[in-house]
């Protein structure tokens, strides 16, 4: 009878699915080194925050190779695909706001181990398409890496939406009447895609192994699905290029309207300037303490400087906002 097991060591959490349909909720641990030599059961083990017990527990009831156990204790690896005797390595990541999660899979023939820090919500999910769909999809360790790689990249769209309501808001500032200064905010996004793509795009590498058609790894029976995974995770990327183009074009956007408005206010400030200067010379002329001035004898002298000044102060403005300067 084939039998699919999921368990998890630091939240006592277990799944059992006969092929003969239904579900129980109860496996026994010390049970897996019997389950693995039989290929009639199918077992899944997720390790939450491991420890040194967990780490030994691998090297033992597994077999694990020692450089992959040092990558799940180390973390903060590259995501990849190392095959080994008997199993595949693997490392892929889970984002979620501005955090990435990451979650170390080891597939053999008849069983999946992953381990991770802190609550990974995939893994509950993934338990829940098992109910639904194991009666309907081949059974193998195919069924749970395929459901678990699949939800990992469903929940990279949210955080992509999420970036191109941001694009749409720094967008829609920059060309506002009164813009401010968007620079932080272009950065910012920038540094978050850019990381986000450096995290992600080896996953691509990781699915193109998985899904090699000379020799898929699970199977061929299993080949459309993880395709369909490959073409998820092509689409985020394709979508981080695509913002990060569209952030780049904003920021030299930002750069052009704010270079723009400065030489709005400085055409401006010019010819402030300029009409003030006018204005100041008449007085000046004026004002200088000469005994021999004709006008300084004028009764409408007072009267004409002010004239004179007013006269030149419009005739410059109206030339200035002729020219738009104004």
């Amino acid at each position: 009878m084939l039998r699919l097991y999921l368990a998890v060591m630091a939240v006592a959490r277990s799944l059992v699915h006969h092929t003969s349909g239904g579900f129980e909720d109860t496996v026994d641990l010390e049970t897996i080194s019997e389950l693995i030599p039989n290929g009639d059961n199918v077992l899944w083990l997720d390790i939450q925050d491991p420890n040194d017990a967990d780490i030994e527990c691998l090297r033992r009831e597994f077999g694990f190779h020692e450089l992959t156990l040092e990558d799940v204790v180390k973390a903060h690896q590259r995501a990849k695909v190392d095959q080994y005797e008997g199993y595949y390595f693997v490392v892929f990541y889970a984002v979620r706001d501005n955090a990435v999660c990451e979650i170390n899979l080891f597939i053999g023939e008849n069983y999946l181990v992953t381990v991770h820090a802190g609550d990974v919500r995939e893994i509950a999910e993934t338990a829940d398409r098992w109910r639904k769909n194991a009666d309907r999809i081949v059974h193998g360790v195919g069924l749970p890496v395929y459901s678990l790689l699949d939800d990992i990249v469903d929940g990279y769209f949210p955080v992509i939406d999420d970036i191109a309501e941001r694009v749409e808001v720094i967008e829609d500032a920059i060309f506002d009447v009164r813009p401010g200064d968007q620079l932080a905010d272009v950065f910012g996004l920038k540094k978050q895609l850019l990381n986000l793509r450096r995290t992600l795009a080896p996953e691509r590498d990781v699915l193109n192994v998985l899904i090699r058609r000379d020799d898929p790894i699970l199977g061929q029976e299993m080949l459309v699905y993880f395709q369909d995974v490959y073409d998820h995770i092509v689409r985020v990327l394709d979508s981080i290029d695509l913002y990060r183009d569209q952030l780049s074009g904003l920021l030299e956007a930002h750069l052009s309207v704010q270079s723009n408005r400065l030489n709005f206010v400085m055409k401006r400030m010019t010819a402030l300037a300029t009409i003030l200067m006018t204005v100041t010379l008449v007085a000046g002329i004026y004002g200088m303490n000469f005994k021999v001035m004709p006008e300084l004898e004028w009764d409408v002298g007072y009267y004409y400087a002010l004239g004179l000044m007013a006269v030149l102060g419009l005739v410059l403005t109206f030339v200035f906002k002729r020219i738009d300067w104004l």
